[in-house]
């Protein structure tokens, strides 16, 4: 896997990586629709955020194996997770947006609202197949070296960030846009310092992915004005935290011992 260290550290990403079985595929679509239902697909969009903390099944995703394995290549074996989200496109037949508008998700850089002092990386692991006609996230290799680029008022209706944020396309090479497609099961990895987005989808297929963050232990939270932000779904998800710079930022129950390894 030296490799994914090596391309990811080059272009700020790594996609098509295999982390779930089939059997493991199907539980997990299984299990999201039963969450799907009880929530409903309007808050289905955007608004599972850090489920893994209240459901088991999330969490065994959140520190699988498989996935861990990738990302330790590149934050070494003490990890934290700083927080999820399972993001979902539907068809436009299947939710209602206001008139004209289309799901989308801006050119932005993660670590923009992050808070965080260090590198932080995002597994978007497939819960569906998403591709380019369903709005699969879309990269822009190397941008992660560029440093924090200026974010404005999207001008475009229909954004899915919550700031309504986007990155201007004169300060980076649009033309260089690579789409990430995956595979249900598969996930990629990218740089909170990449930029990335994606468009709506066009499709008659839902598109959703679960969305986690890790940092290594000896990542900080830092006091800007800019990004602020709270981590109140903070697990140790390998190896040790001997750190603790995030101890004071823990739900009540956070433990030094990691969920997995």
């Amino acid at each position: 896997m030296a490799h994914v260290a090596d391309f990811y550290n080059k272009n700020g990403y790594f996609s098509g990586i295999a982390v779930l079985s089939a059997e493991e595929v199907a539980n997990l679509q299984t299990h999201f629709g039963q969450l799907e239902e009880n929530t409903g697909k309007d808050d289905a969009q955007y608004s599972l955020h850090n489920v893994h903390l209240n459901h088991p099944w999330v969490m065994d995703i959140a520190s699988h194996p498989k996935l861990l394995h990738s990302v330790r290549q590149i934050l070494g074996h003490n990890i934290i997770l700083l927080d999820s989200r399972f993001i979902c496109k539907y068809p436009e037949s299947e939710v209602l947006q206001p008139h004209g508008t289309k799901p989308y998700v801006a050119w932005h850089q993660d670590i923009r609202y992050w808070g965080v002092e260090g590198e932080v990386v995002t597994a978007w692991l497939a819960v569906d197949d998403a591709d380019q006609e369903n709005g699969c996230m879309c990269v822009i290799p190397g941008t992660h070296t560029l440093g924090i680029l200026e974010h404005k008022v999207a001008e475009e209706k229909g954004n899915m960030l919550t700031s309504n944020q986007s990155i201007p396309t004169h300060l980076f090479d649009v033309t260089k846009s690579t789409p990430c497609p995956v595979k249900a099961g598969q996930m990629s990895l990218h740089s909170g310092l990449l930029v990335h987005g994606s468009d709506p989808n066009r499709s008659n297929r839902r598109r959703c992915g679960y969305v986690i963050r890790y940092v290594s232990t000896d990542a900080k939270p830092i006091k800007d004005p800019n990004r602020p932000r709270s981590f109140p779904a903070t697990v140790v998800i390998s190896g040790y935290d001997e750190y603790k710079h995030f101890e004071d930022h823990c739900p009540v129950g956070f433990s030094n011992q990691p969920v997995a390894t």
